[in-house]
């Protein structure tokens, strides 16, 4: 699991694979912020980035997005890919953008939005991000 392997490498555990429309992995990626010294390599984005590099487009047309948790508002590039459909465990009340705060892909201005699916997995991504900070406080 990408975000178990973020939580190894000390980064926030959120995990995410982008998934063609016939089930083929084109990317996935785990948070990689202090790695990369780079407060925007979220794992959705690198998986995104992976993906496009994977098909040679910047666009993820009939692709589908995982993630553990509620995507941020840099991460509206999900839009931008055109990802088809975008499922996501934990929700996030303090720092997400689908169902909380801007909730970006309801906005007029959002050119794309996907098909939202909230809660996959959720009692299993909670519990990984609150043992996560729980142990670093």
């Amino acid at each position: 699991m990408e975000a178990e392997a973020a939580r190894d490498a000390g980064e926030v555990p959120i995990g995410a694979v982008v998934v063609s429309a016939s089930g083929e992995v084109l990317g996935r990626a785990g948070n990689r912020t202090l790695q990369h010294r780079d407060p925007t390599a979220h794992a959705e984005l690198l998986a995104i980035r992976a993906a496009c590099a994977e098909l040679g487009s910047e666009r993820l047309v009939d692709c589908d997005l995982y993630v553990t948790l509620e995507p941020c508002a840099m991460c509206a590039a999900i839009s931008f890919a055109r990802i088809r459909r975008l499922y996501f465990g934990a929700t996030d009340a303090k720092g997400g953008a689908v169902e909380h705060g801007p909730r970006f892909f309801t906005q007029s201005t959002c050119h794309h939005a996907p098909e939202v699916y909230a809660g996959i997995g959720e009692t299993q991504c909670a519990a990984l991000l609150k043992q996560f900070f729980a142990e670093r406080r």
